[in-house]
């Protein structure tokens, strides 16, 4: 990527004064990118790339692309249904799927292409996908293309994995997608477990295998292999995804399934079918890795050695795989403690949001078969200077601190549930609320702290006031003024940083698809925000539609509400209804309290225990 810049430019208009505008927004948080140097790659120690064993490198991988584009042309001129390819693809699939032990494999341009044509292919309306929180960006992205509902589960958490299949076994079918071996965090998912759970369920289990193909298992089969199962004891796992471009050291990614699946593939996923094929040089390079790969135990074993050596000297526990993730927490201590891996010679790369949860800034090390002790070892003396944060500390810090009050419309009662909150946060610990924009002639911050009977300084200012009782977004324009999702975040970052320890209950205005500004809607901040979540309905007429709608906004955003509030008259069959469809616990109904005072909302307390909802 080239630009050009100094005297002779003229200052950015219109859509280039927008994108510079965003630009500068990332660049004031620290989450501005740049494409790094390649020619500088060499110099440094590799502790970045996905090159797990060096196969990238190889000769003999190297001299058979080169053969390949000699012989078959350095284009593939059209896609595979149009006649483009090589021989060497279909040699290359076959011997694949020797390798994986699995029928029939197919050969994608990319990893990311693959996730989004299997997922579209194999859901749609109708159907379900349950997806881990921490599923690589393609997952996410292929879930929420493929039109089906999509309900996010917390980061290995089996059972409300199983409470969210029983809730969907309405749906025609059920796809449970993960990782194996996760891109960030490096951890392996219970791939047995996970797929007793779709036995159960008659649900599907489709593997991301990108981190853990040519490293674990027999032959570096993966780690769906390393469990060695027997074909008839794998009925529900319905295709892997190997990625190519890593461990294998070339490009592209094999779908390995059945035969049918396969075929079902060929005719109906849009990224195989409107794509040229990836060029011969990666079937060709892929012919040669292939064959290294299944001899190289010695190389995979240096690897995962080396990982667990390392982890052990920073303070990590050991690794499932090659991925150590050092956690720093804010990113400017992510930024620095690369920077000074750089100026010792050590390729390392920091990681910030959006890639991973906000507080969670880390530097993800890759070890590879060619580090050599020495390397190592300088490594260990770098991070030295850098104090980690607690493995999942800051983030679940920063969820257990912070509880988001999202309502299903306007007026079903965020307010009194916000301060029922703020006086259960406040008998367990300090606590503070925050409205973050008002809108109206109300004041919901001043009917808080009276119905919470809370100090003052608990009561945190808005930081925005619009005389407009409307959305906030029109009642910024209204006075003249816009609000920015970055002043939002900022807000709440200083909010925390200024209350440490206390859980901040915050209620915005409105649901959750409210505007915020004209680009962005208060789903959005909560998505990056990722935030714990308590979910308000109304009990009576109405309510399931606009409950399970709000409810499948929030989980395909990867948010799972910590409790469901109904609040009204007592309506037994819309509550029973809910806690059958939605798998939520608790669920609590909320009557119209009469009076309305903190009196009453004491004595509903001490008939209900709201602990679990500030549990980390």
């Amino acid at each position: 990527m080239t630009s050009e810049s100094g005297p002779g430019r003229a200052a950015p208009r219109g859509l280039e004064a927008e994108l510079a505008a965003g630009l500068a927004s990332l660049e004031a948080r620290g989450l501005l990118r740049a494409l790094a140097p390649p020619d500088q790659a060499p110099d440094l120690a590799d502790f970045l790339s996905n090159d797990f064993l060096g196969l990238a490198r190889h000769p003999e991988v190297a001299a058979a692309a080169a053969a390949a584009a000699l012989e078959h042309g350095a284009g593939s001129r059209a896609s595979r249904l149009l006649g483009g390819g090589s021989p060497l693809h279909a040699q290359a699939e076959a011997r694949a799927a020797r390798w994986l032990a699995c029928e029939s494999t197919l050969l994608f341009p990319s990893g990311y292409q693959a996730n989004l044509g299997v997922l579209c292919a194999l859901a749609g309306r109708g159907d379900a996908i349950l997806s881990d929180a921490l599923n690589h960006a393609s997952l996410v992205d292929a879930a929420r293309l493929a039109r089906a509902q999509v309900c996010v589960y917390r980061h290995l958490d089996l059972e409300q994995l199983d409470a969210l299949l029983r809730a969907r076994r309405g749906a025609r079918r059920r796809l449970v997608v993960t990782e194996s071996v996760f891109s960030m965090d490096g951890d392996l998912a219970p791939l047995a477990a996970l797929h007793e759970l779709c036995e159960r369920h008659d649900a599907w289990l489709i593997v991301d295998e990108a981190h853990a193909a040519g490293l674990l298992g027999p032959e570096g089969a993966g780690a769906w292999a390393a469990l060695r199962r027997p074909p008839e004891q794998a009925r529900r796992l319905a295709c892997r995804i190997v990625t190519a471009g890593k461990a294998l050291g070339a490009a592209g990614a094999f779908v390995a399934g059945s035969e049918i699946l396969c075929r079902h593939v060929v005719n109906v996923a849009r990224t195989f079918m409107y794509t040229t094929a990836p060029p011969p040089a990666v079937p060709g390079a892929l012919l040669a890795s292939l064959e290294i790969l299944r001899e190289a135990d010695g190389a995979r074993r240096a690897v995962l050695e080396r990982a667990r050596r390392l982890a052990a000297s920073v303070g990590l526990p050991p690794p499932d795989a090659a991925i150590l993730p050092f956690v720093l927490g804010a990113e400017e201590r992510a930024l620095e403690a690369a920077a000074h891996c750089r100026a010792q010679g050590l390729g390392v790369m920091a990681v910030r949001p959006p890639t991973v949860p906000h507080g969670t800034s880390r530097l993800r090390i890759a070890v590879h078969a060619h580090n050599s002790e020495a390397e190592c070892q300088r490594l260990i003396d770098a991070l030295a200077r850098f104090p980690r944060a607690l493995p999942g500390a800051a983030e679940t810090a920063r969820r257990a601190a912070t509880l988001f009050v999202v309502g299903t419309d306007t007026g079903v009662g965020k307010t009194v549930v916000s301060a029922l909150l703020l006086r259960a946060a406040r008998a367990q610990g300090t606590a503070c609320y925050w409205k973050p924009v008002q809108t109206g002639s109300e004041n919901d911050t001043e009917t808080v702290r009276r119905l919470a009977e809370a100090p003052a300084e608990e009561l945190l200012p808005p930081l925005h006031r619009f005389p407009l009782p409307a959305s906030p977004h029109q009642a910024a324009a209204a006075a003249g003024a816009r609000i920015e999702l970055g002043a939002l975040e900022e807000a709440l970052e200083r909010m925390r940083l200024a209350h440490p320890g206390a859980c901040l209950v915050v209620e915005p205005a409105g649901g959750l698809f409210v505007p915020l500004n004209d680009e962005t809607l208060f789903a959005d901040w909560l998505a990056r925000a990722r935030p714990a979540v308590a979910l308000v309905a109304r009990s009576g007429l109405g309510t399931l539609n606009h409950t399970l709608l709000t409810l499948e906004a929030l989980r395909s955003r990867g948010l799972e509400p910590r409790a469901l509030f109904l609040v009204g008259e007592p309506h037994p069959a819309n509550c029973a209804t809910l806690r059958d469809l939605t798998g939520i616990e608790p669920i609590l109904e909320l009557p119209h309290l009469e009076p309305l005072d903190g009196e009453s909302l004491e004595r509903w307390l001490a008939r209900h225990d709201l602990s679990g909802i500030f549990a980390p």
